[in-house]
């Protein structure tokens, strides 16, 4: 049996003045490429002036479905499927009873309603292929991960001089996101 690796929700806002010219899907087709990562799915939503909720164009057959049956949003083909399998990952599938860190479908959900009009939110569900060795490996010691989440250049800030000390580069993370 083939195991995923670690599987991640990621979700970045656009104000009323972005562009799409399909930058973000040719970087995530270069890090797919490149075996870093598995794209599960991408939606892209924009709320228009009048509140509508619309889906932008990604631009393959099938994509957007998981994550819409998750925002409720009834594109995909098995909404209720979907969110039964992101709450049983949630809410402890590894049979330890613990309350596992990430996004919900209520969370989910709620991201896509508190939408400014003229605003944009793009979810990406992915799999970090470089870390399922890792990830195996800590299981296989006994361990599981409890935490995880990529820091914004502001969380950073403090710790900016010492992060770019411990790795020799001019860039920082203010410079990175």
């Amino acid at each position: 049996m083939t195991t995923l690796g670690p599987v991640q929700l990621v979700t970045f806002g656009f104000g009323p003045d972005a562009t799409f010219e399909g930058r973000v899907l040719e970087e995530l087709a270069t890090l797919e490429r490149s075996g870093q990562i598995r794209v599960l799915d991408v939606l892209f939503l924009r709320k228009a002036t009048d509140g509508d909720v619309e889906t932008l164009d990604y631009r393959s057959e099938g994509m957007g479905e998981t994550l819409a049956a998750l925002l409720g949003l009834g594109l995909g083909s098995g909404p209720a499927e979907a969110a039964g399998a992101q709450e049983s990952a949630v809410a402890g599938a590894d049979g330890s009873g613990a309350t596992q860190f990430g996004f919900t479908p209520d969370d989910l959900k709620t991201l896509s309603e508190e939408l400014l009009p003229g605003t944009a939110a793009g979810f990406l569900l992915l799999e970090h292929l470089w870390a399922k060795k890792l990830l195996e490996a800590v299981r296989e010691t006994g361990g599981r991960p409890l935490a995880e989440g990529f820091l914004t250049a502001e969380a950073l800030a403090p710790v900016e001089a010492e992060l770019r000390a411990a790795t020799g580069s001019t860039d920082g993370p203010a410079d990175s996101l």
